[in-house]
């Protein structure tokens, strides 16, 4: 089986950093890069740094868990809304299923995505955490 690393460090910008694109036409902010604005059909894209909080606008709790996640669920997974409107798919972490709310504020943190073997590439990505009231 050949190595998945080359696709890791492709991929590391993308899962280090919380980047989207914007249209500089219409304004539309998504995930990840884009060539063509989803809304207007402009080519006139950038590349920018989403913001790294948000809050949940829905999600779900994984019980029915992938072979490759065994024994790691079960887990939340949920559309994250961000300061500037732009929506995402995340894993919710740091709190129980039963804590989750719609509205929720979350906040940005990076943690273990997986590892390509016992002995491979140990790799991370952006996921979710509540925000903590510091008062």
């Amino acid at each position: 089986m050949m190595p998945k690393s080359p696709r890791i460090w492709q991929l590391a910008e993308r899962r280090y950093r919380l980047l989207g694109s914007k249209c500089t036409v219409c304004g539309k902010t998504s995930i990840g890069p884009r060539s063509v604005c989803p809304v207007c059909g402009s080519e006139k894209i950038e590349t920018v740094q989403l913001p790294s909080t948000g809050k949940v606008y829905s999600y779900t709790v994984v019980h029915m868990l992938p072979a490759e996640k065994d024994g790691y669920g079960p887990y939340i997974m949920a559309i994250v809304e961000l300061e500037d409107g732009t929506r995402l798919t995340a894993e919710i972490v740091d709190c129980e299923p039963e804590d989750v709310k719609i509205g929720m504020p979350v906040e940005l943190a990076f943690r273990l995505i997986g590892q390509e073997s016992e002995h491979g590439i140990i790799y991370y990505g952006y996921k979710f955490r509540p925000i903590i009231s510091r008062t």
